[in-house]
């Protein structure tokens, strides 16, 4: 199903990628002490402005930084809103 949102100007969507619920050890981890995930994929791209030309593009892995963006919920999944400068990374 095609996701009906398009974000403005130099705006990115991202889709964030479910919380670690065990360690590498194998110890699960409790909801109450999860951390914020700060890793993603882009779903949808504004078109920038005039000063700034968009880097990222549909499908991309980025990293984020912990308190970046707007959380929203669509159609029972959760996104993040964000300017493109809020993004630190491509993987």
């Amino acid at each position: 199903m095609a996701l009906n949102i398009k974000p403005l100007s130099d705006r990115v969507l991202i889709e964030p990628v479910a919380a670690e619920t065990k360690t590498a050890s194998g110890i699960f981890i409790p909801d109450t002490a999860k951390e914020k995930p700060q890793k993603g994929t882009v779903v949808a791209v504004g078109n920038g402005t005039k000063d700034h030309n968009m880097t990222v593009k549909i499908g991309d892995s980025v990293l984020y930084g912990k308190y970046a963006g707007t959380e929203l919920k669509l159609e029972g999944k959760d996104y993040l809103i964000m300017r493109e400068d809020d993004i630190l990374a491509i993987i």
